[in-house]
């Protein structure tokens, strides 16, 4: 059974930074397409940062290119979201995603990711 645990989320002021953790499990996660999507009050979910199972491979949202960084560690089956210069529109729900085939690209539509954690709540205050 396929488990994705989101942590690190919580309330901070504008400016702030926060780093986001997905711990994997029940999946070769090495070889695992793994992405971070977020969900702001009222909508959809929006894609926000993408890595290949390599990690040679990495792509953002425009909204947050220059402030998030997704990276990986395949020893410790986990995926991390630094974000940086967090701003009132970052609030969120923030989930990752991990897809079951093709770990060697990057992904950005919701549909094309297999496996989904809880979520974690990201709230950034003015």
């Amino acid at each position: 059974q396929v488990q994705l645990v989101e942590s690190g989320g919580g309330l901070v002021q504008a400016g702030d930074s926060l780093r986001l953790s997905c711990a994997a499990s029940g999946l070769t996660f090495s070889t695992t397409a793994m992405g971070w999507f977020r969900q702001a009050p009222g909508k959809g979910r929006a894609f926000v940062a993408g890595i290949s199972w390599s990690g040679s491979r990495i792509y953002y949202a425009d909204s947050v290119k220059g402030r998030f960084t997704i990276s990986r560690d395949n020893a410790k089956n986990t995926v991390y979201l630094q974000m940086n210069t967090l701003k009132p529109e970052d609030t969120a729900v923030y989930y990752c995603a991990a897809r079951k085939t093709g770990g060697s690209m990057v992904y950005t539509g919701e549909y094309e990711y297999n496996y989904w954690g809880q979520g974690t709540q990201v709230t950034v205050s003015s």
